[in-house]
């Protein structure tokens, strides 16, 4: 194991992990040396996820909840803490994008109301503000802390049928950048990842139908459906020792959908 990727003796926190992208960074991260706490709003999902991420030998523990119920989101915080002594890493994964449908589907925004709205903000920034006003003091207190967004190419390109979603996911990732400007002095960096399509649970809809696929697939430069796998290796990259001198960044993890300058 390279010491740059050695994670042996720090806690991480993963919201979401009960599937998907979440279980592939847990898997991952406890791979790398980290004991690892599995969120879930689902205990069975979780259960199962951390049935799966035991075996890499590490200390796992199951911590289900919603992220968006501010006080539960304090309590998982100190007992994650209290279970397993610490909190390092804390990866926001947790979000959805409603219920996927073929793009054509997609309502403009003009045409979608407040309650629908609420959807997309609660979990995907509400979340976010919970789970980093949660693990921050500890992280200060110890003087080192990685805040890791997984959140979505919308945010950054904008989505004209996914407004509300975009706009969530770009305050998410606001909210990473200021994060790192205050937390640098206390040995905190704060990034995000923007996802393009990626093959999920909650993506079936789309990617089981072939025409759909290929007119997504004409908007990427690597002309493959994005794998869990490709969101946890730079996660494990901006977890790890040798991610220390990296914050306030948006990586686009997109097989090329939009470019970064």
């Amino acid at each position: 194991m390279s010491e740059l990727f050695n994670l042996e003796g720090r806690v991480a926190l993963i919201t979401g992990a009960g599937q998907g992208i979440g279980r592939e960074i847990a898997l991952v991260l406890a791979a790398h040396g980290a004991n690892v706490a599995i969120n879930d709003y689902s205990p069975t999902r979780a259960e199962e996820a951390a049935a799966a991420v035991r075996p890499q030998g590490r200390e796992v523990i199951v911590v289900p909840g919603d992220v968006t119920d501010y006080r539960g989101v304090h309590s998982m915080v100190a007992e994650v803490e209290a279970r397993l002594g610490r909190l390092d890493i804390l990866v926001n994964n947790a979000g959805n994008a409603g219920a996927l449908k073929a793009l054509g589907d997609w309502k403009p925004f003009w045409e979608t109301e407040p309650d629908e709205w609420h959807h997309w903000l609660g979990v995907n920034l509400d979340g976010v503000l919970n789970c980093c006003r949660a693990a921050l003091p500890g992280m200060i207190e110890r003087r080192f802390g990685r805040l890791i967004l997984v959140s979505s190419d919308a945010g950054r390109v904008g989505e004209p049928h996914f407004a509300v979603y975009s706009a969530a996911k770009a305050g998410a990732m606001g909210l990473m950048r200021a994060l790192a400007k205050a937390g640098g002095r206390h040995g905190i960096t704060a990034n995000s990842i923007a996802l393009g399509g990626v093959d999920t649970p909650g993506a079936q809809s789309i990617l089981t139908d072939d025409a759909a696929i290929r007119r997504m697939l004409s908007h990427y430069v690597i002309r493959r459906v994005g794998r869990p796998s490709d969101a946890a290796a730079m996660v494990l990259l901006l977890a790890s020792d040798a991610g220390e001198w990296i914050t306030g960044q948006t990586y686009p993890v997109n097989g090329g959908y939009s470019f970064a300058q």
